[in-house]
């Protein structure tokens, strides 16, 4: 049975600045038949360069680092490559810290004193464009557990709230109209919503989106 080529596999960027760390979830990964590391760097601004070379399908990375914060480096990276996939990969893991990595945009939270099997299952979980918070992670948050929403789904919640139209919406995403009419759909299938308003109305009560 011949191997997958590698266009098929995972390809990840890893960006932590323990490099004892980063060795190891690189020997982890390539083990794997499915993934493979393609760059591996210690802080944000080596993230943003190697992310415009390799182009990864999946970000893993540390939500504190020297220089660029993780949260700084996930703003940095979906300012300039869009709706990526990033699963943070932490030491502290606070309802804060782990609100404030989904707020800004990451689509997982891990914490590094879990197995290493669940870190795996994170990424491909993250990588099939869903989101990954284990149930001890999000009882950590106080209550402000997120909605399933991807987060271009609440990047398109947060416009809808703004009172924008599917065109509008469109246009300010660079996305074609009937992609933001999947998205709206599926928003109101997961908040169990029936219009966009009900949708506001329940993101704001459930602390996903704020109202400007």
């Amino acid at each position: 049975m011949q191997t997958a080529p590698s266009s098929e596999k995972i390809r990840i960027l890893l960006v932590d600045d323990h490099i004892v760390l980063r060795m190891g979830l690189m020997t982890a990964a390539s083990g794997e038949p499915d993934m493979e590391v393609v760059a591996d760097v210690e802080n944000g601004a080596e993230a943003i360069k190697a992310f415009r070379i390799h182009r990864p399908d999946v970000v893993v990375l540390d939500q504190r680092m020297q220089g660029m914060s993780g949260l700084e480096t996930i703003a940095a990276l979906r300012a300039e490559f869009g709706d990526i996939r990033i699963l943070v990969f932490s030491n502290y893991a606070s309802g804060d810290d782990v609100f404030q990595a989904l707020t800004a945009g990451a689509a997982g939270f891990v914490v590094k004193e879990m197995a290493l099997d669940r870190l795996l299952e994170a990424i491909r979980q993250v990588h099939r464009g869903e989101q990954y918070l284990p149930p001890e992670i999000a009882t950590r948050m106080n209550g402000r557990i997120l909605s399933q929403l991807s987060a271009r789904e609440t990047e398109v919640l947060r416009l809808v709230a703004r009172g924008l139209s599917n065109k509008e919406i469109a246009a300010e995403l660079h996305v074609v109209e009937g992609t933001v009419k999947i998205h709206v759909t599926n928003i109101l299938a997961k908040l169990r919503v029936n219009d966009r308003t009900q949708a506001i109305l329940t993101a704001v009560k459930r602390g996903i989106i704020q109202l400007e």
